[in-house]
């Protein structure tokens, strides 16, 4: 990942529901993009915009063979954002430790406030 821009490029990609699902259908093969609207029971128009969104994240490639337009998945840009949230894997716990944690660290910092009065 170059930036935060681009970041925020991908995630907004991976928030649609029907994008979501194409990368789904491109990690398996590549499709064609009208196979693309046909599986995602989209108009053409509307999987075109969907496409446009993917391309700008960099998700996925075009290739055009005579007239038909082919999708693959950027494989390497799904490993780039695994690895950008794989830096964060060494602070997860369970929701409950992280919680605990966070209490615990809080108390230490604040001084009692009966002590205190």
């Amino acid at each position: 990942m170059h930036g935060y821009q681009d970041l925020d490029e991908v995630f907004d990609a991976f928030a649609n529901a029907h994008r979501r699902d194409i990368i789904v259908a491109l990690s398996l093969q590549p499709h064609s993009i009208s196979q693309l609207a046909s599986k995602q029971h989209l108009s053409l128009p509307a999987i075109h915009k969907h496409i446009r969104v993917l391309e700008g994240a960099e998700l996925v490639i075009r290739k055009k063979v005579g007239r038909t337009n082919f999708l693959s998945l950027r494989r390497a840009r799904l490993r780039e954002l695994q690895e950008w949230l794989g830096r964060f894997n060494p602070y997860w716990g369970s929701d409950e430790e992280t919680l605990e944690n966070y209490v615990q660290q809080m108390d230490k910092q604040e001084p009692d406030k009966e002590e205190q009065e």
